[in-house]
This record gives C-alpha cells, sequence and structure tokens, in this order.
C-alpha cells in the first residue's frame, strides 16, 4: 500500500488530492495515517473560507477541489490510522503533502512520523513529498549518521520566494498564516542537505501546471525520491511520483518471478 501522512488538519487540499487521485485510478491501494488516527481535513481557508479578493490567486482551484471532496468520500481516508499503528512492513511507498497553516506542525513535529518516513525512505521505497511536506524529510534522521534522509539527495521545497510573496500578501489581515515557523523552508531544507546547491528553485516566476499541461509544474527526482514546490507542480509530481510506484511495483514482480 502506498501511505499517505496527513497531520490533523491544514494540509493543502491541491498537494493531498491530485498525487492520491492519479495513483487511485492507476489502481494502486492509498492508506492515510494521522497523528492520532482521526480523520484529517484540508486547511478551510484554501478549501472554503478563501482570502476575500485574493481568492482567485490564493484559494483551491475548481478541478483541484472537486479532486479534494472526492478524495474526502474515500473509505480509506475515512478510517485512517495513528502514525504510531503503521505497519512499515505493509507500505510500499509514502507520500506527504504540505501546507502552511498551523495544523502542520502536528506532522512536522511529530517524532513518529519523522522515524516513520526515515525509515521507509531508507529501504529505497517511492517517497514523495511537496511544499512543507519537504520538512519532514528534512528533519527524519538517519539513524546510521543522525543527519538527514536528505543529507547527500537534491531536492526542492517550497521556495523562499513563494513562502515570503504569500505572507506578504495577507500579513495585514493574517498575520503569520504564510509563516509557519520564522525560519523558511528554504532555508531549513538547504541546511539539512550536503551542499546548499542540491537544493533546486526552479523557474523565479512558477505556473500553474494542470492535468492537461503537467509540463508546466517543477520537480525534482533523486533515485526513489521526488518532490515539489507547491500546489501549481502537483500535476507533473502526481505523474513523476506515479512514475517511481510503478517502476518499483515492476522491479518487485521482476524479482519474484526470478
Amino acid at each position: 500500500m502506498i501511505l499517505f501522512l496527513l497531520p490533523a488538519g491544514d494540509y493543502d487540499p491541491t498537494e493531498a488530492a491530485v498525487p492520491w487521485a492519479a495513483l487511485r485510478d492507476a489502481g494502486f491501494e492509498v492508506r492515510f495515517a494521522t497523528p492520532d488516527g482521526k480523520v484529517a481535513l484540508a486547511d478551510p481557508r484554501l478549501t472554503d473560507l478563501g482570502f476575500s479578493w485574493l481568492s482567485p490567486w490564493l484559494m483551491t482551484r475548481r478541478a483541484e477541489l472537486a479532486a479534494y471532496r472526492r478524495l474526502t468520500e474515500d473509505p480509506s481516508f475515512l478510517a485512517p490510522c495513528a502514525y504510531a499503528d503503521v505497519d512499515p512492513d505493509a507500505v510500499t511507498g509514502l507520500f506527504v503533502p504540505g501546507g502552511h497553516a498551523p495544523g502542520m506542525r502536528t506532522l512536522l513535529e511529530n517524532a513518529t512520523a519523522q522515524r516513520l518516513f526515515a525509515g521507509i525512505f531508507a529501504r529505497g521505497l517511492p517517497v514523495g513529498a511537496v511544499c512543507h511536506g519537504v520538512l519532514l524529510a528534512a528533519r527524519a534522521k538517519d539513524p546510521a549518521t543522525g543527519r538527514s534522509v536528505l543529507h547527500g539527495r537534491r531536492t526542492t521545497a517550497l521556495t523562499s520566494l513563494l513562502e515570503l510573496t504569500g505572507w506578504n500578501l495577507t500579513r495585514l489581515w493574517l498575520g503569520r498564516y504564510y509563516r509557519t515557523y520564522r525560519t523558511t523552508v528554504q532555508q531549513e531544507v538547504t541546511a539539512a542537505l550536503a551542499d546548499p546547491r542540491h537544493f533546486l528553485a526552479g523557474p523565479p516566476l512558477p505556473v500553474r501546471d494542470t492535468a492537461a499541461r503537467p509540463g508546466r509544474g517543477f520537480t525534482v527526482t533523486d533515485g526513489n525520491y521526488v518532490s515539489a514546490r507547491w500546489p501549481g507542480d502537483c500535476h507533473r509530481l502526481a505523474a513523476d511520483y506515479l512514475a517511481l510506484v510503478r517502476a518499483h511495483a515492476a522491479a518487485g514482480t521482476a524479482d519474484r518471478a526470478g
């Protein structure tokens, strides 16, 4: 099964639903885990509340919101397990969406989730992360070295440009809504890498991708790991992560046949 790690709430609906839909439509089993085994809903500002006149630019778009509504009706989504109850041996892949609202901290700061990520990453299973989800990877330690599992890998994540732009556009009435931590995601992730040049920011003026035009998105693949920056990369991310999952499944079939 492919496991999605969700916080108690406040994740980005696009970053969870678009990869989930790609996997489910391809016939892969997807399960969910949350801190306490309770159903976790996305950031309501992105799905319902909006951003006043900025809503056309900052809210979840119609097609992606429809995918999220479909996700919330899935029986597996409605029956998550707790992080502590995950059987790592049953996991064949891992995906971590992001989000910037306060509820994301219930995932990013959870020691059990960090250990789970590190163990699955080390086994060479397909792993995907986007936006703040990459912080979980940066904080997941390789027990053999004590360093982040991303040490020696190339990655992207929410860039400082994207994060600070969202914050500056909304801070007069939303305060620190777009600043989950005082340090930007790019700064923390880069500090965990072997070389700052291993953080790839992508084009300086990002363009949202779509199901019809996934090539507009930006991702970084390094071995069994693929990452992306923001919701606007998620159709490409879904395709790239699905390719990793399929390649791993095909390799397993070949090994069994051998």
